[in-house]
């Protein structure tokens, strides 16, 4: 198990799958958890089962469709913690729509929480690290941000911003000491597929036979976990079909493409 004991590790989407699964990883390696979402209930039925304290969490609701709030929460948490160390920027949604039927108040929305947001709590953070010179963004990217498939063009778009603005960062800052990890899970068996926006905008409601297929949750943090300890740029998270669709992208991208043209999603 790695060791961040007293670590202050603030988690973005952490109600449900990826981000609640880190609190119970941070917790149980000893780190000090700041846990935000939109939903404070699910945020403490997390907190109750976690095995936090009010000494080591702090609930802190969050929409990152509202940057406004930005500041004020990271002075909540210097107020409570007096530091933060690790950022997990972990929100975000999914898409299930054809482009041609896909409204554009649905691409905005799904930069405004997958990128804008991302990128606006970032930059509320980014001045408290260079301060201390110290400090480590970590950031819930996707396999989709190396390639695209069907009926995912806004969310695979999103997620590929993250990556241009991200190594950008890095190049940055990393002499004033501060990280950046960019994290590209594949099917990992959460609730994506049932809150993915469709072409309106509502909710899909369905779970995808790949996501019900794919692997557990807390098996995805502890490797999130392995690598920011072990300081790693990037990381994948995926099994066999992932990391062939990454192999395939890297050194064989037509042979990638006519596979993906075959997997129209229904």
């Amino acid at each position: 198990m790695q060791n961040f004991k007293n670590q202050i590790v603030w988690i973005t989407g952490a109600s449900s799958g990826i981000g609640e699964a880190l609190v119970y990883a941070f917790a149980a390696a000893g780190a000090k958890v700041v846990l935000s979402a939109r939903r404070k209930e699910e945020l403490e039925r997390v907190f109750k089962t976690s095995g936090l304290s009010g000494e080591n969490a702090l609930i802190l609701p969050l929409d990152v469709e509202n940057a406004s709030t930005f500041d004020d929460a990271v002075k909540s948490i210097l107020a409570k913690f007096g530091q933060i160390d690790v950022l997990i920027n972990n929100a975000g949604i999914s898409q299930r729509a054809a482009t041609i039927d896909c409204s554009m108040d649905v691409y905005r929305r799904l930069f405004e929480i997958n990128f804008f947001g991302v990128v606006a709590l970032t930059k509320a953070v980014l001045p408290h690290f260079l301060e201390r010179k110290k400090g480590h963004f970590v950031i819930t990217s996707s396999v989709m941000g190396k390639l695209g498939t069907p009926k995912r063009t806004g969310y695979a778009s999103s997620k590929h911003a993250l990556h241009g603005f991200f190594d950008s960062l890095r190049a940055e800052i990393w002499q004033d000491n501060v990280l950046v990890t960019l994290v590209c899970p594949g099917y990992i068996k959460t609730n994506i597929s049932l809150n993915a926006l469709n072409a309106d905008g509502q909710k899909h409601a369905r779970m995808d036979g790949n996501q019900e297929q794919g692997l557990d949750a807390d098996y995805c943090a502890a490797k999130i976990l392995n690598a920011i300890a072990n300081k790693k740029e990037e990381v994948y998270i995926g099994g066999a079909r992932e990391r062939l669709g990454l192999y395939l992208k890297r050194f064989l991208p037509t042979v990638l493409s006519k596979m993906v043209k075959q997997e129209m999603p229904k």
